[in-house]
């Protein structure tokens, strides 16, 4: 299997998070690439580089024209401002609150963001953009005959909307993908999303199509991040009803029970007779990760690599989330295997 990578991700390497009543350096962060990259290298999978083609027409189609507009400007409206450190969102229109934009860049930070978890540095955009365009390489490469291809993807993209930045991501890779598959002529597109927080931003953007079934397995939002999606009967709306699937679980699930959540998963995409697969890949699943609930071991991904091929459709991972990273690269790896093995 290739994957595809850029070193343009470096572009962005924000200083600051605010988390849990701390503001640290965030979890997110270049070298979680440099390791999983030498893991891939090591299983003998092929990397290749981005070619740097960038395709706006499938971005443009799960993203608001006002809100890429303010991605690209942001930054040097916040250095115009007079202000200095990264751009973080400070204030928020909350319930009841106007839903209006506003000129100024500090209040612009807020109507775009879904939380201060997440900062824009000098290269946040053309970061986010490389990582669009690795997303839209890998799938060419699949689309040209390869049965799977890794897109590592940095900034990740699950918890951007159509509308909003958060949870370190900017562009929603994993839509774009699903975007580009029915633009060549797909009629139906199924996005799995194993990271361990709720991919709020993707199913945002297609909870009212029915074109692209999409299936969250992620922490239960009472207790995890984003908190206010990913709650079981949030099924879809209009053409959308009933193409959407959330299966939150409990601090400290183990792969076994995870797995029988997977296992539905694939059964209502084969049910839903897609005809490609896009894995909105996080292995924050693991047990040690900082910033997650789930016990999941090394191991369990080689397992889940091998369900994830049953399902025998072209296939797309985007990279996501993953933060333990002294087993980052090996777990990421893990899934490959298993899935390359899922033959024999």
């Amino acid at each position: 299997m290739k994957f595809i990578y850029t070193d343009s991700h470096k572009l962005h390497f924000p200083q600051a998070e605010y988390h849990r009543g701390e503001i640290v350096t965030p979890f997110e962060k270049p070298e979680r690439i440099d390791l999983i990259m030498h893991h891939l290298d090591e299983a003998g999978f092929t990397g290749i580089q981005c070619d740097d083609l960038w395709n706006p027409v499938p971005v443009m189609k799960v993203h608001s024209a006002d809100y890429l507009q303010f991605l690209e400007a942001a930054w040097q409206e916040w250095l115009a401002a007079g202000f200095k450190g990264d751009l973080m969102a400070g204030n928020f229109p909350v319930r009841r609150m106007q839903q209006r934009c506003p000129k100024h860049i500090d209040g612009k930070a807020g109507f775009y963001s879904s939380g201060n978890d997440t900062s824009i540095n000098a290269g946040t955009w053309e970061a986010a953009k490389a990582s669009c365009m690795v997303a839209q390489q890998a799938q060419k490469v699949v689309a040209n005959g390869d049965a799977a291809c890794l897109a590592l993807c940095r900034p990740p993209g699950h918890h951007a909307g159509k509308d909003l930045f958060g949870g370190y991501c900017f562009l929603n890779n994993a839509a774009v993908v699903a975007q580009l598959f029915l633009d060549q002529g797909a009629e139906k597109v199924a996005i799995i999303d194993i990271d361990f927080h709720h991919g709020n931003g993707t199913q945002d953007i297609f909870y009212e199509r029915g074109d692209v079934l999409f299936a969250s397995l992620h922490g239960q939002p009472e207790d995890s991040y984003p908190y206010y999606s990913g709650y079981a009967d949030e099924t879809g709306k209009i053409d959308g009803e009933g193409y959407n699937f959330n299966f939150p679980m409990l601090p400290g699930t183990r792969y076994e029970t995870w797995a029988r959540a997977l296992e539905e998963v694939i059964n209502k995409i084969r049910e839903f007779r897609s005809e490609a697969l896009i894995v909105s890949l996080g292995v924050d699943t693991y047990k040690e990760d900082p910033i997650s609930f789930f016990c999941m071991e090394t191991a369990d991904y080689l397992k889940c690599g091998k369900q994830l091929f049953k399902l025998n459709l072209p296939t797309v991972f985007v990279l996501e989330g993953g933060y333990a990273l002294e087993m980052v690269g090996q777990n990421v790896a893990n899934v490959l295997i298993g899935f390359e093995g899922g033959r024999s």
